[in-house]
């Protein structure tokens, strides 16, 4: 087990190129966080069986949504670094999965890095991928639990009309664009491509962080006197390249060609093949052999002996 695991972590590190050492310099300190602590929300999580259920799908394709639907329907991600976004695009597809997940990532929420990508492995999740993917992200994991209705309807869409999703979140970024909040700063670099090609790219590649916003604030018109830098924060940088093994070795969005790439490979589940589409990732899932340790529940235990 611990050469695998070994042997798992290099080439998480080898595929996060460019995500080794610290953030870069001219981060701003990250007022209102508690130190190395999650993001605000994730104080006092209610327990895993507190979150509502998430519906099924139904067995007919649901109808068509509007592009004025639609927009409201993006627009608390539409500001989301692109791979953060993609993530959070593919995972809605299992929204029955989200809810589960959530609650391990509250319970685990003390685990940073190396040790969450181990817990990861040693509690041999069984959720895919793309949920495990945000499970270094409990606070998003938390809003789409929390609300499974719209988690359902963004699934719905994403499988059924890709494109006018996609379509969707850059005229929601346009709109930011154009009033002024959004733009590069020390998080993320905000790259204008064109017209549909807006990119939201993290300065670092190796850190990402969840922007926090109004959509009611930051997609209309700016009041006279408001100033832009308070219309979006940030929490804290999360090293995404301890869960390369977990589709974070390569998330990409063509917004041109309306494409999610993950782990380099066109992620390709629709709502035609959404009960058969398994998506291939380029670092194998391998799970430990043998029963389930709770090993880092026991490292937790010796830190509070130790303090």
């Amino acid at each position: 087990m611990r050469w695998v695991w070994a042997s798992l972590m290099a080439v998480a590190i080898c595929a996060a190129a460019g995500a080794q050492g610290p953030p870069p310099p001219g981060y701003p300190a990250q007022q209102g966080y508690p130190q190395q602590q999650g993001y605000p929300p994730q104080q006092n999580y209610p327990p895993q069986q507190g979150y509502p259920p998430q519906q099924g799908y139904p067995s007919q394709p649901p109808p068509a949504m509007a592009p004025q639907q639609l927009d409201q329907l993006v627009g608390r991600i539409a500001l989301y670094p692109d791979p953060l976004l993609a993530q959070v695009l593919t995972a809605s597809t299992y929204g029955n999965e989200i809810p589960d997940a959530a609650g391990w990532a509250n319970q685990h929420s003390h685990l940073r890095g190396d040790e969450l990508s181990r817990a990861i492995y040693e509690d041999n999740l069984p959720f895919d991928p793309s949920v495990l993917a945000l499970l270094p992200f409990p606070g998003v994991l938390d809003m789409m639990a929390r609300d499974p209705g719209w988690t359902q309807a963004l699934g719905n869409a994403v499988l059924a009309q890709r494109p006018d999703v996609m379509d969707a979140v850059q005229r929601m970024r346009e709109k930011a664009m154009d009033d002024g909040y959004l733009e590069s700063n020390a998080q993320d670099r905000v790259v204008d491509n064109g017209p549909g090609d807006i990119e939201i790219l993290p300065v670092n590649p190796g850190y990402v962080y969840v922007p926090y916003y109004d959509p009611a604030v930051v997609f209309v018109a700016r009041r006279p006197g408001f100033f832009v830098g308070a219309g979006i924060t940030f929490g804290p940088g999360i090293f995404v390249g301890a869960f390369a093994p977990f589709g974070w070795a390569g998330p990409v969005l063509g917004w041109r060609t309306h494409e999610i790439l993950i782990d380099h490979r066109p992620w390709e589940r629709t709502w035609v093949n959404r009960d058969r589409y398994a998506h291939s990732y380029a670092v194998p899932r391998v799970r430990p052999v043998g029963p389930r340790v709770e090993r880092h529940e026991e490292r937790r235990e010796v830190h509070r002996e130790r303090r």
